[in-house]
């Protein structure tokens, strides 16, 4: 089922749990993905302000504010793997991947000292870094043309996608260049110095005040500048084809499945097969506004 196919709640518990997590119109859906993108922003924020110097009473706040969402995002990935048809498609879909990946570092340092297994430093440092993936869930709502409770225009879409689509290069790349270089690059001391050399490396501007000094770093270096120059390129030009397509349709809205854009010449609904009435221009009769010949 997809946002676009939703229209009033099934009978069961299950497809009722399905329904609401992919639901845009009613009061409860709405409320759910503001939830899930405020929850998404909480996460992400968190992950900046913990690279920072701040107090141990303060880093316990956000600690604590993380544990919250964590366990938030642990109800949903259940509930959506409870609520999905192919259980088994839902595990191996990208964003269920991306959900779990981002879960499991909190989880672990939740977890592990429970059954009293220590955690190495260097293991914590790892699995922490999978927390700047969590920034990919944006994309799960830009995929649908149904964002923002329909009232986004595929055009406005289009854009907001490339726009975070560059965001999620830029803070995936910085997070990943800060945990490889901030133990031994006196440069990168914050995410905000990551995020400064991501900015400087990807606009091929090159000042060299903050350069890789690890192998790591390097690499990341190279990821995050091939990413950038084949997704950003590639999303500008679906744009581009998008912009070209809709000057290429018509609203003409289809009696039967309410389908509202179709081709210009499409004398049949692309979704239903149904016949559209298209308004005709009466053919002039012989001598009706024409001159004789």
């Amino acid at each position: 089922m997809t946002r676009s196919d939703a229209t009033k709640p099934p009978g069961n518990f299950r497809e009722t749990v399905e329904f609401y997590l992919i639901d845009y119109r009613t009061p409860l859906g709405k409320a759910i993905d503001i939830t899930i993108i405020f929850m998404n922003l909480l996460v992400c924020a968190i992950f900046v302000i913990d690279t920072y110097n701040i107090s141990d009473g303060v880093r316990t706040f956000f600690w604590r504010l993380e544990i919250f969402a964590v366990a938030f995002f642990i109800v949903e990935y259940v509930a959506r793997l409870y609520g999905a048809p192919d259980r088994r498609k839902q595990l191996v879909d990208v964003y269920s991947i991306i959900d779990l990946v981002a879960i499991l570092p909190t989880l672990f340092q939740l977890v592990l000292p429970v059954f009293g297994l220590s955690l190495n430093i260097a293991f914590v440092k790892t699995i922490r870094v999978f927390k700047v993936f969590r920034i990919f869930r944006f994309l799960r709502f830009l995929t649908d043309p149904n964002f923002f409770f329909g009232s986004v225009s595929l055009e406005v879409l289009k854009v907001a996608r490339l726009v975070t689509t560059i965001l999620i290069i830029f803070f995936i790349s910085s997070g990943l260049f800060y945990y490889v270089e901030s133990p031994v690059n006196n440069q990168v001391q914050n995410f905000g110095d990551a995020f400064y050399f991501t900015v400087v490396a990807l606009t091929t501007v090159g000042f060299g005040d903050i350069i890789p000094i690890t192998e790591a770093g390097k690499w990341v270096t190279v990821m995050m500048i091939l990413s950038g120059i084949i997704l950003i390129p590639w999303e500008a030009s679906q744009i581009v084809k998008e912009w070209i397509l809709i000057s290429r349709k018509t609203n003409v809205l289809c009696p039967q499945c309410g389908l509202g854009e179709h081709d210009v010449d499409a004398t049949y609904c692309k979704r239903c097969g149904h016949y559209l009435y298209h308004e005709q221009i009466p053919e002039k009769k012989w001598g009706e506004g024409d001159e004789s010949p």
